[in-house]
């Protein structure tokens, strides 16, 4: 349940930082930047809290460590490498480039779900931090303004000087980083059945699935 929970903060954070921040890069029509503004940070403080939570959670909540398996073990134990699984990076590799039919699953995350996985943080909070330095409550602190000169370094070397458009850009462009693994989790997630989507948007297992007995 607690996992449920968060995946549905995320949905939804994603879905209005998303809508609101397309308007703000493209206002289409007027009257409505205050609001794409207001609701866009509002948002961006729901999923920087959410990742933490969820993060704290990882070490406290358990989880089946195996698909099809009723034993749990600390969530954090299926972001790590596991016995289960740590021999197959290569042979999942090859299955997503389509030089492997079989895909082999020994543990509940592949090893390059796990990698997608742990890359979500960190592309979230450098969408937080870039957020911030665009902020005028936040861009003139210290922490920031040494984030925004550095960015306007890559762009430009000796530019500097507290330009924004070069951090607009790379925060823009890791909203499509996020986007991008979105659609691919969730097509992933639900090419073979709706199964995975029905237990984390609607907490609905497959009374039909196979289960793990464990001894």
């Amino acid at each position: 349940m607690p996992f449920f929970i968060t995946h549905w903060i995320n949905l939804l954070s994603m879905l209005f930082l998303t809508l609101s921040g397309f308007y703000i890069h493209f206002p289409l029509f007027g009257g409505f930047m205050g609001w794409a503004r207001g609701t866009h940070f509002f948002w961006m403080f729901v999923v920087l809290i959410n990742l933490v939570v969820r993060i704290i959670m990882a070490f406290f909540v358990k989880s089946a460590n195996q698909l099809e398996s009723r034993h749990k073990e600390a969530d954090i134990k299926n972001w790590l490498p596991q016995p289960e699984n740590r021999h197959q990076f290569w042979p999942c590799v090859k299955y997503y480039l389509f030089f492997k039919k079989d895909y082999i699953i020994s543990a509940k995350y592949a090893p390059l779900q796990k990698m997608a996985y742990l890359m979500v943080p960190v592309l979230i909070l450098l969408a937080g931090y870039t957020g911030f330095c665009l902020w005028p409550v936040t861009q003139n602190f210290a922490f920031f303004q040494a984030g925004i000169n550095t960015i306007a370094n890559w762009f430009d070397p000796g530019f500097g000087g507290g330009a924004l458009m070069p951090v607009r850009i790379v925060h823009y462009w890791i909203m499509w980083g996020i986007l991008c693994f979105t659609m691919i989790h969730v097509y992933l997630a639900n090419v073979y059945s709706f199964a995975p989507s029905k237990v984390v948007l609607a907490w609905i297992e497959d009374p039909h699935a196979p289960v793990k007995e464990e001894a």
